[in-house]
């Protein structure tokens, strides 16, 4: 897995102030993406044993208190990147079980991989969706066009 930007304070992506990593890869290729540049998942810098331990320390960061790590792209659904989030999610929630993880993707709910899926119970809130052009919207929160959804998965400790 390969990112292109990461950010150790955002307080665009996600609610309150985050930690904020864009992968590489994106299969979707959506007519007006403004994150084009991600979608070559050779592009960018190895997602490596440091840059995950930077990610664990920032997220320690008192700026960001009661919240978490945003998680974007490219896609991390992406299938190349699959096994690099899921090690990734596993070891934020393990050291920051109170964090919350936000993570955007142009797959829906409904149509994820059984190892897209396994991603899942480590995600609190989940932006689904291809971006529409045709639906843009920019007065919506978190989302680029109207089709997109912001669901609350409650990630691991929800309960059913």
């Amino acid at each position: 897995m390969n990112y292109l930007q990461y950010y150790p304070i955002d307080v665009v992506n996600g609610e309150g102030t985050r930690c904020t990593l864009f992968v590489s890869g994106c299969e979707h290729f959506c007519p007006g993406c403004h994150n084009a540049s991600t979608w070559d998942a050779d592009k960018g810098l190895p997602f490596d044993h440091a840059m995950e331990e930077r990610i664990i320390a920032d997220l320690g960061d008192q700026r960001i208190h009661r919240d978490g790590l945003s998680l974007s792209g490219g896609d991390p659904f992406y299938p190349g990147n699959l096994s690099g989030i899921l090690k990734l999610v596993t070891r934020v929630k393990s050291v920051y079980p109170q964090k919350d993880i936000w993570l955007w993707t142009g797959y829906r709910l409904d149509m994820l991989s059984s190892a897209q899926q396994a991603i899942l119970p480590y995600i609190d809130v989940l932006i689904d969706g291809r971006f529409e052009l045709a639906k843009r919207d920019l007065s919506l929160p978190w989302r680029g066009s109207s089709n997109q959804r912001v669901i609350r998965l409650g990630g691991m400790q929800a309960s059913c």
